[in-house]
């Protein structure tokens, strides 16, 4: 196997994204863009500031990360987002990032730290999702980039008429008394798609279609994505209880509804928060899955990734201590 520097890496990474992002354009329109630019840049000043502070050269490898933790903030929220809150994102993320020293080996993902944050923070503010493309009747209701610079930097109320709530969030709040099928009638999010969720599903297409592509080239490794989406689907199936009212939802809705793809493949598969071994990987995963999946369907926040993340980070020591020994017993 051939050695890929970290540099490259993130390049690689970065091409992968690329599918995602433009679905995401596609979907959402100038408001993605307008998110990238501010948190890529925001990221990059603070990290110039930080470095500055502790007296060091900012390196090349240092660039390419804020700017990848600058990109998964920008997708993570919600366009239309207010700029302040985007600032407010990755100010904590890039504080994460090197809390404990520059380029050192991170316990917590930074970028999912930083939503974390923010979520609590500001929960309204990043509760809010516009339509995507396919759910809008008329074209004329895609923002041009006046009006979208506009709702982001004057702090103006979205119109009723452009937001909407998320699959994740539609399931979770409607799923009173109502059997899955009544759900998916009574909603267009559901009964307009053409195998899972409007809009959502070729997102998460693309995102399932970049990290494919960076598991073939060998900058991540199978086992941590296959036992995340393997627990989420096992979870989701064992309580799918034939689609009643208390149904946890089906594996289409947890794979293609949310931000799974984007975790799986990019977020759990970050090295500097990730375990080391193959099978501390795979239990990795299997916990974020398990987390996801409960946390959704049980707990208060529809979407989990982030929480599942950060608590499935906590474990990361003791994983890697078990499996590093386990594999010194073996040899």
């Amino acid at each position: 196997m051939r050695h890929i520097g970290n540099k490259s890496k993130i390049n690689y990474v970065l091409l992968a994204l690329s599918p995602a992002i433009l679905m995401l354009i596609y979907q959402f329109g100038w408001s993605v863009l307008v998110n990238l630019s501010i948190a890529i840049t925001s990221t990059l000043c603070l990290e110039l500031i930080i470095v500055t502070l502790a007296k060091q050269k900012i390196k090349s490898l240092q660039i390419s990360s804020s700017t990848l933790i600058g990109i998964y903030i920008a997708i993570a929220l919600p366009p239309l987002v207010s700029w302040w809150v985007i600032i407010y994102a990755t100010l904590i993320a890039i504080t994460a990032k090197n809390v404990f020293g520059i380029d050192a080996k991170n316990p917590f993902n930074s970028s999912m730290v930083g939503y974390a944050a923010t979520l609590i923070s500001f929960p309204n503010k990043i509760s809010t999702w516009i339509l995507p493309r396919s759910l809008r009747n008329n074209e004329t209701e895609f923002l041009n980039l006046h009006e979208t610079l506009s709702l982001t930097f004057n702090n103006v109320e979205i119109p009723d008429s452009l937001t909407g709530a998320t699959a994740l969030e539609v399931f979770k709040y409607s799923n009173d008394g109502l059997m899955l099928e009544q759900i998916y009638q009574n909603n267009k999010i559901f009964s307009d798609a053409s195998f899972a969720i409007v809009g959502w599903e070729w997102i998460s297409i693309s995102f399932l279609i970049g990290g494919l592509f960076l598991i073939i080239i060998r900058v991540i490794t199978w086992h941590s994505p296959t036992a995340m989406i393997g627990s989420i689907c096992f979870l989701s199936l064992l309580f799918f209880d034939n689609g009643s009212s208390s149904s946890g939802g089906s594996a289409m809705l947890h794979l293609f509804g949310g931000a799974t793809m984007l975790g799986a493949f990019f977020i759990i598969t970050d090295p500097a928060s990730s375990p080391e071994t193959g099978k501390g990987k795979i239990i990795f995963g299997s916990i974020i899955g398990v987390l996801v999946y409960i946390i959704r369907v049980w707990g208060g926040y529809p979407d989990a990734l982030a929480f599942a993340v950060i608590l499935g980070n906590f474990a990361t020591p003791l994983i890697n201590k078990f499996t590093f020994q386990t594999h010194e017993s073996k040899a």
